[in-house]
Order: structure tokens, then sequence, then C-alpha cells
């Protein structure tokens, strides 16, 4: 086995995206828009794992050679070495009185600054953009330990997909950042900052709004989209807008049964074995949702929701893709309004993160779980998908300034 393949000078020089190996575990990823940094691959109990050793900016090739070396001795032992330093890192949180982690500031953030702000909602946008992009991977850390690393860990994964969410996520953790420095809370240059900074990092928003691949709807057109949807004639494009106001999956939806529709409760609860997770998931139905229930023939012999062309068999999963196709949306998938929902949710309403990842059938705690199985979280995803229901009902317009404000039993 080769080990120490890689030198400084050909690290420096390495631009295109990928994983370079420098023997036993260690790493150089490279990502899309050119930041570097370490990452020690190991396995335990049969199962993969990936852990960030930093950038490349402030570990160097040496130091990146010791950290994956601890790593491995580490391993000898069979202790897992992310849970151990998750461990580490609460312990010194809990030892100091005195640490703020990044969620506590951006909260001080956000409620020092909220009675400046014109827009009531513009809290409740702050605070779920950060839930979703990053308190998830620095949330938790101390304020002072935020490095330019982590903050490019929680952009680049929307950076190019996503560029408006994107540099609104940026600006809000550099003006978080700021005051936290301002307060005394941290030192040093801003790792979120733009300008001599992250835009040698990434690529501007400008070049990056011109790729035009994306599958999935901006929100602010859903509801013109759902309007052309409600024209046409079928079952598929029934189904394909039931798809979209329960964001569920393309099988889920179209292999829905009778039997799992519940609606004198308005529920609809997907067994295990039908789900990409394997777990049962539930999902509210929102009264346009029952609507387009009501509105379908019910076949004796038949246990479908959406029967097809085939006697007693549902739709086919390429149903709903020729249903876009019929409506020159090629640039469109099925799967893509999932995202939609999600930005639309994060972007326009105060839901929680974990409410949101659970409406998506998102993997979560255990803990979690129970407790959004719960008859009062129940009500809450009711409001949510009935939200959705309505803004899709009535966003007409391809504008911000026209997304039709969410009702006050948003704010939970």
């Amino acid at each position: 086995m080769q080990i120490n393949r890689l030198t400084v000078a050909g690290i420096n020089a390495q631009n295109k995206p990928g994983l370079y190996a420098d023997g036993l575990g260690l790493y150089l990823q490279v990502a899309k828009g050119g930041a570097k940094s370490w990452i020690f691959r190991y396995m335990l109990a049969g199962r993969p794992r990936k852990m960030g050793l930093g950038s490349v900016h402030t570990v160097t090739l040496k130091l990146a050679r010791e950290r994956a070396g601890e790593q491995r001795l580490k391993l000898l032992d069979a202790n897992d070495p992310i849970e151990l330093r998750k461990a580490e890192r609460l312990e010194k949180l809990a030892a100091s009185s005195t640490v703020l982690t990044f969620k506590e500031a951006a909260e001080a953030y956000i409620k020092s600054h909220r009675s400046g702000w014109s827009n009531i909602k513009h809290a409740a946008q702050w605070t779920a953009t950060l839930e979703t992009y990053v308190y998830p991977v620095f949330g938790d850390l101390a304020v002072s330990r935020v490095d330019v690393g982590l903050v490019m860990k929680a952009l680049e994964p929307i950076w190019t997909t996503k560029p408006e969410t994107a540099t609104r996520v940026r600006g809000r953790v550099e003006s978080i950042l700021d005051w936290a420095t301002a307060r005394g809370y941290r030192q040093g240059d801003n790792p979120a900052r733009w300008r001599g900074h992250l835009d040698k990092l990434l690529p501007a928003r400008s070049k990056v709004a011109k790729v035009k691949h994306h599958a999935a709807l901006p929100y602010v057109e859903i509801g013109a989209f759902v309007g052309d949807v409600r024209k046409m004639e079928g079952i598929s494009p029934k189904a394909l807008e039931f798809a979209i106001l329960t964001a569920t999956r393309t099988g889920e939806a179209v292999g829905a049964r009778w039997s799992e529709i519940d609606t004198e409760n308005a529920l609809w609860t997907i067994p295990p074995e039908r789900m990409k997770g394997k777990k049962e998931h539930r999902v509210p139905l929102s009264d346009r949702a029952l609507e387009i229930l009501a509105s379908l023939p019910r076949e004796k012999d038949s246990e479908y929701v959406f029967i097809g062309e085939k006697a007693k068999q549902p739709l086919s999963n390429m149903s709903l893709l020729m249903t876009l196709r019929r409506m020159k949306r090629d640039d469109l998938t099925t799967h893509g309004f999932r995202s939609t929902f999600r930005d639309w949710a994060a972007e326009q309403t105060a839901y929680p993160n974990e409410l949101l990842e659970m409406a998506l059938a998102h993997t979560v705690s255990d803990k979690t779980e129970a407790a959004y199985r719960r008859g009062d979280m129940m009500e809450k995803r009711r409001r949510l998908m009935q939200d959705w229901a309505e803004f899709c009902a009535t966003a007409k317009f391809a504008s911000a300034s026209n997304v039709t404000p969410i009702r006050a039993g948003a704010n939970v």
C-alpha cells in the first residue's frame, strides 16, 4: 500500500473536484468551487464513515497526516473517531460557561435586531434558513471556532443548486459572526465574508444563476404551475398534484391504496414496505388533497387510488413524468417538487426544521420522531400541509414580492 502520495506542490496545483488519496485513509477533497479540505475515511462495524479533518488553509499536509494517525489509533480500540470527537466537543462546551455557541449567538442577534426589521416574517425566515442549512453543521459549536471550512461545508451543498438561498444564508452567517466579534465572543477575520475571501473559493452568484439545470421548480412559480395542472384532464395530472400537495415521492403517490387513506381523519398512512426508509409515514391531507381523492373513480376490483391504463393496476412511475412532458416542462422532475416544498418552508415559514424533515420522511432521531407523532405535533404538521396547499393555490406570479403571506398559525 502506497502512503504519503501527496505533496504540498501537488495539493496547491490540484483544482479538479474529487478525492485524492494520500494513503492510510487520508484524502484531499477538492470541492466544485475549488475549496480544499482533508477527509479521513474508514470502516467501522462494516459501515463506511467519513470524517472531516479541517480545511487545507488551516491544516497543513503534515498536520493532516498526524491527525489521521490519531484517528487510526482510536480505531484499534474499536472506538468511532467521529463519535469521540462529538463527545469531546460537548464536554468542552459544558466545561466553560463563557462559551457561546453559534446557535446562541444567532438567537441573540435575531432578538436584538427584530424590532428594527419592518417585515414581521423576517426573523422567522432567518431562523428557518439557519435551522435548515447552518445549525446541522456548526450550530452547537462555539461561535469562536467557526472557520472557513465549516462555513464552506454549510454553503457548498446549496451554492450551485439554490444560489439565492445560499447567498442569503452566507450573508446571515456573516452578520452573526460580526456581531459575535463586536461582543468579544470571537476574534480575527470573518470566515463568511464574501469580498476578498469567499469570492476566491466560490463562483459568483451571477455565474451560478446562468446554469439552468434545476429539476425543481422555484416555489414562487408553483401557484401558476398547479393552476395549469388543474386544467388538464385524466388521472395522471391529479396524481401529480396530489404528489405535490403531499410532498411525497413518485412511487409513494402513484402506488397509493384506498386502505391507506383515512378520509374521516384526513390522514394517509404509507406502510413501511412502500417507503424508501422502510418506516411507516403518516401524511396529513389538506382540503385540496381530499378534494382530489373525492373526485377519483372507485373501482370495486382495484385497491389502488390512481388507476392506470391496465385493469386493476396503478399508474406507472413514468406517468407523472409524461404529464410534465405534455406540459413541455422537460426541465422538471416529480421528485423536484419535494425540493420546491422544502425551499418554500425554509424561506417563507417558521416551522421547525425537524417538522419539515418529518414531512419529507427524512431520517430523524427516534426520540424526535416519537415527539412529532404526538397529537400536538401532528396538528402542526396538518397546518404545514394546509399552508402549502393554500400557497400552491394562490401564488400565481413568479415574483418574490407576490408571495402569499403565510397565515399566523404557521409561526409555531
